[in-house]
Protein backbone atom coordinates (compact mmCIF):
# COMPACT_ATOMS: atom_id res chain seq x y z
CA UNK A 1 0.00 0.00 0.00
CA UNK A 2 2.72 2.17 1.25
CA UNK A 3 3.85 1.85 -2.76
CA UNK A 4 1.35 3.00 -4.51
CA UNK A 5 0.44 6.15 -2.50
CA UNK A 6 4.14 7.30 -3.58
CA UNK A 7 4.49 8.75 -6.70
CA UNK A 8 7.19 8.63 -8.22
CA UNK A 9 9.30 11.90 -8.91
CA UNK A 10 9.79 13.54 -11.75
CA UNK A 11 12.31 16.16 -12.35
CA UNK A 12 10.97 19.45 -12.87
CA UNK A 13 11.17 20.73 -16.38
CA UNK A 14 12.70 24.04 -16.41
CA UNK A 15 10.68 26.28 -19.67
CA UNK A 16 13.85 27.86 -20.59
CA UNK A 17 15.64 24.79 -21.32
CA UNK A 18 12.87 23.25 -23.01
CA UNK A 19 12.49 26.01 -25.12
CA UNK A 20 16.07 25.74 -26.26
CA UNK A 21 15.79 21.51 -26.55
CA UNK A 22 12.74 22.50 -28.78
CA UNK A 23 15.28 25.32 -30.63
CA UNK A 24 17.69 22.73 -31.39
CA UNK A 25 15.55 20.22 -32.36
CA UNK A 26 13.88 22.01 -35.14
CA UNK A 27 17.25 24.12 -36.07
CA UNK A 28 18.08 24.40 -39.75
CA UNK A 29 21.03 22.75 -41.44
CA UNK A 30 24.19 25.38 -41.96
CA UNK A 31 23.65 25.39 -45.85
CA UNK A 32 20.05 26.55 -45.33
CA UNK A 33 20.95 28.92 -43.04
CA UNK A 34 23.63 30.35 -45.96
CA UNK A 35 20.66 30.57 -48.42
CA UNK A 36 18.87 32.82 -45.87
CA UNK A 37 21.70 34.94 -45.05
CA UNK A 38 21.76 35.76 -49.35
CA UNK A 39 18.11 36.93 -48.73
CA UNK A 40 19.13 38.89 -46.03
CA UNK A 41 22.03 40.24 -47.85
CA UNK A 42 19.94 41.09 -51.35
CA UNK A 43 17.39 43.03 -48.54
CA UNK A 44 20.19 44.38 -46.04
CA UNK A 45 22.65 45.38 -49.23
CA UNK A 46 19.85 46.66 -51.42
CA UNK A 47 18.26 49.13 -49.12
CA UNK A 48 21.73 50.43 -47.95
CA UNK A 49 22.50 51.66 -51.37
CA UNK A 50 19.26 52.92 -51.92
CA UNK A 51 17.98 54.36 -48.86
CA UNK A 52 21.05 55.48 -46.81
CA UNK A 53 22.21 57.95 -49.39
CA UNK A 54 18.66 59.44 -48.98
CA UNK A 55 18.34 59.57 -45.04
CA UNK A 56 22.22 61.06 -45.09
CA UNK A 57 21.75 63.90 -47.61
CA UNK A 58 18.01 64.92 -47.69
CA UNK A 59 16.40 68.41 -47.88
CA UNK A 60 13.23 68.37 -45.40
CA UNK A 61 10.66 65.86 -46.17
CA UNK A 62 7.26 65.73 -45.35
CA UNK A 63 5.69 63.18 -42.86
CA UNK A 64 5.18 60.02 -45.67
CA UNK A 65 8.59 60.64 -47.09
CA UNK A 66 10.71 60.73 -43.73
CA UNK A 67 8.25 58.50 -42.15
CA UNK A 68 8.93 55.73 -44.91
CA UNK A 69 12.90 56.82 -45.00
CA UNK A 70 13.30 55.87 -41.72
CA UNK A 71 11.59 52.46 -41.63
CA UNK A 72 13.41 51.25 -45.11
CA UNK A 73 16.52 52.64 -43.06
CA UNK A 74 15.68 50.38 -39.80
CA UNK A 75 14.55 47.19 -41.89
CA UNK A 76 17.96 47.28 -43.80
CA UNK A 77 19.70 47.59 -40.38
CA UNK A 78 17.51 44.39 -39.45
CA UNK A 79 18.03 42.39 -42.61
CA UNK A 80 22.06 42.91 -42.09
CA UNK A 81 21.49 41.61 -38.32
CA UNK A 82 19.69 38.46 -39.98
CA UNK A 83 23.09 38.02 -41.83
CA UNK A 84 24.53 36.61 -38.25
CA UNK A 85 21.75 35.37 -37.17
CA UNK A 86 19.56 34.13 -39.99
CA UNK A 87 17.11 31.72 -37.90
CA UNK A 88 15.89 34.70 -35.41
CA UNK A 89 15.50 37.45 -38.33
CA UNK A 90 13.20 35.23 -39.96
CA UNK A 91 10.27 37.14 -39.10
CA UNK A 92 11.69 40.11 -41.29
CA UNK A 93 11.63 37.75 -43.90
CA UNK A 94 8.36 37.36 -43.94
CA UNK A 95 7.68 40.87 -43.04
CA UNK A 96 9.14 41.68 -46.56
CA UNK A 97 7.07 39.08 -48.38
CA UNK A 98 4.16 40.17 -47.09
CA UNK A 99 4.00 43.51 -47.58
CA UNK A 100 5.05 42.94 -51.25
CA UNK A 101 2.69 40.79 -52.26
CA UNK A 102 -0.27 42.63 -50.46
CA UNK A 103 1.25 45.71 -52.45
CA UNK A 104 1.73 43.59 -55.92
CA UNK A 105 -1.86 42.23 -55.60
CA UNK A 106 -3.73 45.40 -54.00
CA UNK A 107 -2.21 47.67 -56.59
CA UNK A 108 0.35 46.91 -59.67
CA UNK A 109 -1.82 43.85 -60.81
CA UNK A 110 -5.13 45.63 -60.98
CA UNK A 111 -3.37 48.47 -62.67
CA UNK A 112 -1.88 45.83 -65.10
CA UNK A 113 -5.03 44.31 -65.97
CA UNK A 114 -6.71 47.58 -66.65
CA UNK A 115 -3.18 47.90 -68.93
CA UNK A 116 -2.76 51.23 -67.08
CA UNK A 117 0.66 49.81 -64.96
CA UNK A 118 2.64 52.82 -66.40
CA UNK A 119 5.25 55.29 -64.84
CA UNK A 120 6.43 55.12 -61.69
CA UNK A 121 4.10 52.21 -60.73
CA UNK A 122 5.57 50.25 -63.07
CA UNK A 123 9.03 50.89 -61.83
CA UNK A 124 7.95 49.78 -58.45
CA UNK A 125 6.26 46.77 -59.72
CA UNK A 126 9.61 45.67 -61.10
CA UNK A 127 11.26 46.83 -57.94
CA UNK A 128 8.93 44.87 -55.64
CA UNK A 129 8.55 42.03 -57.62
CA UNK A 130 12.88 41.63 -56.43
CA UNK A 131 10.87 39.79 -53.59
CA UNK A 132 11.11 36.53 -55.70
CA UNK A 133 14.62 36.12 -54.38
CA UNK A 134 13.00 36.49 -50.59
CA UNK A 135 10.78 34.06 -51.39
CA UNK A 136 13.21 31.64 -52.63
CA UNK A 137 15.10 31.72 -49.97
CA UNK A 138 12.36 31.48 -46.69
CA UNK A 139 12.51 28.03 -45.28
CA UNK A 140 9.04 27.50 -45.69
CA UNK A 141 8.55 24.12 -43.60
CA UNK A 142 10.33 25.74 -41.02
CA UNK A 143 7.88 28.43 -41.08
CA UNK A 144 4.98 26.23 -40.73
CA UNK A 145 6.27 24.14 -37.86
CA UNK A 146 7.34 27.23 -35.97
CA UNK A 147 5.35 30.12 -36.68
CA UNK A 148 2.04 27.64 -37.85
CA UNK A 149 2.05 24.70 -36.28
CA UNK A 150 4.26 24.62 -32.66
CA UNK A 151 2.80 25.82 -29.36
CA UNK A 152 2.44 29.51 -28.85
CA UNK A 153 4.63 30.99 -26.38
CA UNK A 154 3.19 31.48 -22.53
CA UNK A 155 1.10 34.84 -22.09
CA UNK A 156 1.44 34.77 -17.71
Amino acid sequence: MNRLQQRPRTPAVDPETQDATARESASLPTWRLNVMRVGYLVMGAGLAVTKWPELLAHEPWELKQGTVIAMLVALSVLALLGLRYPDRMLPILLFEVAWKLIWLGVVALPLWSDGTLTGATRHQAATVLWVVIVIAVIPWRHVVSQFVLARGERWL
